[in-house]
């Protein structure tokens, strides 16, 4: 039987996903938001350098890659930070509660967006899961949670969230370009 669901499906499937990919609209707005609330959470973010390195060869080489394969990227980028702030050392935190929370479901958001643009089943490369394994052990397990620690966190989050925005403004301007 027929459904315009399934055609909708199709084409989807063979086209770029960032013709079917309407998050990249929204996502300016909620990317600002969520810097926002990062900033806003806390105080002053510290000056203190993280024991890990930040992964700027994986940025360099995800730019290199296909459209679907950066979306599964940035997609997975935000739930390993999601998954950062779901800890049970999170009591020693000294923010907002509150803003902390708006700043999770901001992230949540972007995370379902991405979802309908890319297979849930593409996981990228695992070299960006083990930087944020080594990030998380290195800092909130090593200090038993500390308040410095979280503070390095939300530090690093604020890069990641910058670079991940970069990384889709790049892709917004190669899609506009093509398309005119």
């Amino acid at each position: 039987m027929f459904s315009w669901t399934s055609l909708l499906f199709v084409l989807c499937s063979s086209l770029t996903p960032v013709f079917c990919c309407d998050w990249l609209t929204q996502y300016a707005h909620l990317s600002r938001t969520s810097l926002k609330h990062i900033r806003l959470m806390g105080g002053q973010l510290t000056d203190q350098q993280s024991p890990v390195p930040f992964p700027d060869k994986l940025y360099r080489r995800i730019r290199m890659n296909k459209v679907e394969s950066q979306l599964v990227f940035i997609r997975d980028s935000l739930e390993l930070i999601s998954d950062l702030y779901h800890h049970d050392n999170l009591s020693s935190a000294t923010w907002d509660s509150v803003k902390t929370e708006h700043f999770l479901t901001v992230i949540d958001r972007q995370i379902d967006g991405l979802n309908t643009c890319v297979s849930t089943n593409s996981t990228t490369d695992s070299r960006l899961r083990k930087y944020y394994r080594r990030l998380e052990t290195c800092t909130v397990y090593r200090t038993g949670g500390s308040t410095a620690s979280w503070e390095l966190i939300r530090k690093e989050t604020k890069l990641h969230l910058e670079r991940l925005y970069l990384l889709v403004a790049s892709i917004r301007r190669h899609h506009h370009l093509h398309q005119h």
